[in-house]
């Protein structure tokens, strides 16, 4: 009896896993396909160094990450993704949080509110970034026409060296505070209501709910949210291709590291340098990614 039963339950977990992995089958296609396959390809490309015409490659070993280290416009795109990263992800999680928890309240409108507040989602990046780069046009932009109705003369958002990076990050800030906001509200939705009502009843604050309540049991949330923004936010590309042109004087203050692969491999047809670029970037955002994890045992509940 105890042998044919045991035989029914490893039927059924055979069973159960073999349904597991077809579900997931696509997802793990897609990974390798999309992600492992490219990393393995690039890690190869970058021991060679492109022939004439993109053909002939010729092995050069380490060469072109000996060339990287030596190289100070990658170490200015490495600051320049880092300083990006920190401008972008603190304040942009800040606002999506915010606007989560207004959101999440018994408000009127607040389906429209969600849709307003994800439209930069859904619009093409190369089309919002447009728009931006005419709101800081230095001579008739929106943004500058404003402040000179105030008496402030007009500012060079785009081509000042000072400022080039800090416009693009206002860029980057309002264009994911929607896809953050709808993963936080998600978050937020599922923390159950005995809490706040307990916490009501003990007379508890708004604000030490928040704190006591809100963020332990949103930190699972949060911490996705985190980590994935770190992830994009290092990947930035198209806004600084689209806004700072190489000739510019803010090119320098601005050019990131997927910028500096993009004018190495396709303008400059060094594509076995710009390959060692991009593993270089697969090893900051894998050292980043790794800490987090490390670091989340500190601050992450999971209920």
């Amino acid at each position: 009896m105890n042998k044919e039963r045991s035989r029914k339950i490893s039927k059924q977990t055979w069973g159960e896993w073999s349904w597991g992995w077809f579900l997931i089958a696509p997802t793990i296609i897609g990974l390798v396909v999309l992600n492992i396959i490219p990393i393995i390809q690039t890690a190869y490309l970058s021991l060679f160094k492109s022939g004439d015409f993109g053909r002939g490659n010729i092995y050069v070993g380490l060469e072109n990450y000996r060339k990287m280290f030596s190289d100070a416009q990658v170490w200015h795109a490495v600051g320049n993704t880092l300083l990006y990263a920190l401008l972008v992800v603190p304040l942009s999680i800040a606002i999506s949080l915010v606007v989560a928890v207004f959101l999440n309240g018994n408000i009127r409108g607040k389906t429209i509110y969600r849709t307003i507040y994800f439209i930069p989602m859904v619009a093409a990046p190369a089309a919002v970034t447009m728009v931006w780069r005419w709101l800081y046009n230095e001579h008739f932009g929106l943004i500058n026409y404003v402040l000179s109705r105030i008496g402030i003369d007009a500012v060079d958002w785009v081509g000042s060296p000072k400022l080039s990076l800090i416009s693009i990050a206002i860029i980057g800030i309002w264009s994911v505070i929607g896809y953050n906001m709808v993963l936080l509200l998600a978050g937020l939705q599922e923390i159950p209501k005995d809490f706040y009502e307990a916490s009501d009843i003990d007379g508890a604050s708004r604000i030490r709910q928040f704190f006591v309540i809100t963020l332990p049991l949103l930190s699972p949330t949060l911490f996705f949210v985190v980590v994935t923004s770190i992830i994009q936010a290092m990947q930035v590309f198209d806004v600084i291709y689209m806004m700072i042109d190489v000739m510019s004087p803010a090119y320098e203050h601005t050019v990131s590291l997927v910028y500096l692969f993009y004018n190495n491999s396709f303008k400059y047809s060094n594509k076995g340098y710009g390959s060692a670029i991009v593993m270089l970037l697969l090893a900051i955002i894998m050292v980043i990614t790794f800490i987090q994890m490390r670091a989340q045992k500190k601050w992450v509940n999971y209920m």
